[in-house]
């Protein structure tokens, strides 16, 4: 069996990843679908960090356009994603796996407050932790809240996980001929409007030196394969 390339990861999921092609916010068979490939990543001695955004419930940018105040409907945005970590924890912790929430809001009948110390050494004992809330901030996303929590748990890879294979020139699903990028740099991730995370989260994971993989979470033991060292997706690097 090949050996395991990192020991501890974060992974960033869409809210849009756990909603129901009949259009319910969330289908708790992609749920448990989703809990299972991270319970396997655990059970072969990676530790797992997950953020998991909002968007399948509310997305606060787009609230503030409908005329709520920003800071209000970015604070609903922060709720929506601690809803969804619940939800994928109650999942977790029906496959066993040990998994605690941890929340930039204060929320402590639920889940824990963040705490940087106490985030890392639930990571130490195997349990899938779960950050929520974003980083407690307005005008920030949950992409921005990713590249922030794999930085302060020295993870050693951020997987941003897609419905495609990952990075293109244009979204492959509407443009037939999009480019595909196996690598490429932050700066040209950034200069090209990619879209693949907002600028700010670039821009943290390159001035930190944090590689980023992009890739289809929808294709069944994909994140296991490339934690043995399968190339899958789309490498992001500083140079």
């Amino acid at each position: 069996m090949s050996q395991i390339i990192c020991q501890r990861i974060l992974l960033k999921l869409s809210g849009e990843a756990l909603m129901s092609e009949k259009g319910g916010s969330i289908d708790p068979d992609i749920v448990q679908r989703l809990a299972q490939e991270v319970k396997d990543l655990c059970d072969a001695g990676i530790q797992v960090g997950l953020v998991i955004g909002g968007g399948n419930i509310l997305r606060g940018a787009e609230k503030a356009s409908d005329g709520l105040n920003r800071v209000t409907s970015d604070q609903m945005g922060m709720l929506a994603t601690v809803i969804n970590a619940l939800a994928m924890q109650d999942a977790l912790e029906y496959l066993g796996q040990p998994v605690r929430v941890m929340t930039a809001l204060k929320i402590n009948q639920v889940c824990e407050d963040y705490i940087r110390r106490r985030a890392v050494r639930h990571l130490e004992k195997g349990r899938v932790t779960i950050f929520a809330a974003g980083t407690g901030n307005p005008f920030f996303t949950t992409d921005t809240a990713a590249s922030l929590r794999a930085i302060e748990i020295d993870a050693q890879l951020m997987i941003k996980a897609t419905k495609v294979k990952g990075v293109y020139s244009a979204d492959p699903n509407k443009v037939a001929d999009a480019v595909f990028y196996p690598r490429l740099t932050y700066d040209e991730a950034i200069d090209q409007r990619l879209n693949v995370m907002d600028t700010t989260a670039l821009v943290l994971c390159r001035d930190n030196n944090l590689p980023m993989r992009v890739m289809n979470i929808f294709e069944p033991g994909a994140v296991m394969r490339l934690m043995r060292g399968e190339d899958i997706g789309s490498l992001i690097v500083r140079k």
